[in-house]
């Protein structure tokens, strides 16, 4: 179970989880796979639960065809229990089938298998 590292913000006691992913290398697929994250093309029901499991704050990079998340969540934030119910709210299973055609995933991945967690190896 990952296990997440605590963010620097002294007010609010936070976790922070870093994710990788890799797209499909095609820049067409790319720029479709960006166009379904704007805030205004992407399915409501997805941020309402992402936040609903206890993520405070998802923010997603992209370089070529990599992409790099970083998670915020409480500090008692359970990963495995999490995870679990947001494959179960509405529309979440569909969005990540959706996803998986610009995604270099096995088709019916769920988001855990498709994401890998990174460690952190250095902090200031």
């Amino acid at each position: 179970m990952p296990s997440g590292y605590p963010s620097e913000n002294p007010e609010v006691a936070r976790r922070r989880f870093c994710q990788t992913l890799r797209l499909k290398n095609d820049p067409a697929s790319i720029e479709k796979y960006k166009f379904w994250h704007r805030p205004e093309n992407r399915w409501p029901e997805i941020p309402q639960g992402i936040r609903e499991v206890g993520i405070l704050d998802m923010e997603i990079y992209i370089h070529n065809d990599l992409l790099f998340m970083i998670i915020e969540t409480g500090p008692d934030f359970d990963w495995d229990a999490a995870f679990s119910k947001l494959a179960s709210l509405p529309r979440q299973a569909e969005w990540e089938d959706f996803m998986a055609q610009f995604q270099m995933a096995e088709p019916g991945a769920a988001s855990s298998q498709k994401w890998q967690l990174m460690e952190r190896m250095f902090k200031l």
